[in-house]
């Protein structure tokens, strides 16, 4: 009977410590004190509503991930036809979709998804160009398609940004393959990448010239982003990622660095254990806020709009764990104030800042809400 207590007491401290190196963020999300907006619903009935482009005669492309594309036009939706074949598995299906910023000009839609194509079982993301014919895809390009496959559900990324040169990014998870996947450049997974607009690798990548290198790599050490957005004053691509349990990232990325993963978390393994014992390590990014507790972030935007005025500069991002929309209040881009906004709608899949100036965010299993002034 001793020796049994011994042994509790000795679990008892190993799990002690194996939780300790977590610290919760600084910032704690707060009610909303005074909330000048309230939401409407613009489309109902979705299901995983992925991502949202709007096109310029105001009509929106909305991906569902089991794989369809809906066009939302003058209050009716139409399924565009002539997808690739969808590999709809686990986090995997029809994932985020943009168009090209000279889209008036050529007509070009960008989207990524789960592919089967490729050598092996399963599948991992793709990118893919495409016109508009009607209701039907036409002029298929497929751009990038991340190797190798695997039937592992988790961490597809993925979501596409154009910056100000007309350069696309894109983010693929680690595919649940972390100890190989994220630290090697060598490798697809747990990447952020930057493509010329036709597919083609620009040859001032920062591993262009690196052996067996993946070319298309800009940055590396990343788990799972599923947020992503460029900035409208410095043109920088900002993102976040999923981190295990705490320990969820924004980032700022830059050309050629290393953000750690994993080698260098916040979190700690899904059972309580230890992940790593390191927050920091030489030529490691540190991120520019983490969420402990994690908020389980998908869609990302920064609010550069007049229509909401206390909340310009402002970063939304929506928790697919807490099922609300967070504000965070930045000041020298440290966050300062957390706000919890629109609880219990659902879990929040997209925010999107659109050209009209409204924001317009995607709920699981509700649609697509739009961010209005109160009457």
């Amino acid at each position: 009977m001793k020796l049994l207590k011994i042994f509790s007491l000795l679990l008892i401290a190993i799990n002690y410590s194996a939780c300790a190196q977590q610290v919760d963020s600084e910032v704690k999300a707060e009610e909303p004190s005074d909330t000048n907006y309230t939401t409407e619903l613009i489309i109902d009935e979705l299901s995983i509503p992925w991502g949202m482009a709007f096109l310029p005669d105001g009509s929106i492309l909305i991906t569902e991930k089991s794989g369809e594309l809906i066009h939302f036009k003058n209050n009716e939706r139409v399924t565009i036809s002539g997808l690739p074949e969808i590999y709809n598995r686990g986090q995997g299906g029809l994932l985020d979709v943009i168009i090209h910023p000279k889209f008036s000009e050529n007509g070009w839609i960008y989207f990524s998804y789960a592919s089967q194509e490729g050598d092996g079982d399963g599948g991992n993301t793709a990118i893919m160009r495409a016109k508009l014919d009607g209701n039907t895809l036409i002029d298929k390009q497929v751009l990038y398609k991340a190797e190798p496959n695997t039937t592992k559900g988790q961490h597809f990324g993925s979501r596409l940004a154009f910056d100000n040169e007309g350069f696309l990014y894109f983010s693929v998870g680690d595919r649940g393959n972390r100890d190989e996947n994220p630290q090697d450049i060598t490798r697809d997974c747990g990447k952020i990448y930057r493509l010329n607009d036709d597919g083609t690798v620009p040859n001032d990548n920062p591993f262009i010239n690196e052996p067996n290198a993946k070319t298309a790599i800009y940055s590396y050490g990343h788990r799972n982003p599923q947020g992503m957005f460029k900035h409208p004053e410095t043109g920088e691509i900002w993102t976040h990622e999923h981190g295990p349990q705490g320990g969820d990232e924004i980032n700022i990325i830059q050309k050629g660095l290393n953000y750690g993963w994993p080698k260098i978390s916040y979190g700690i393994n899904y059972s309580g254990t230890t992940l790593t014992e390191n927050t920091a390590l030489p030529g490691m990014e540190q991120p520019l806020f983490y969420w402990v507790p994690s908020i389980a972030p998908s869609g990302f935007a920064i609010v550069s709009s007049d229509k909401y005025p206390e909340w310009k500069g402002n970063l939304l991002v929506g928790s697919l764990k807490f099922q609300y929309l967070e504000r965070l209040v930045l000041e020298n881009n440290k966050v300062v104030k957390r706000e919890k906004l629109f609880e219990g709608l659902g879990r929040v899949r997209n925010v999107v800042q659109a050209p009209d100036g409204y924001i317009y965010v995607g709920i699981e299993n509700l649609g697509i809400i739009k961010i209005v002034p109160k009457s």
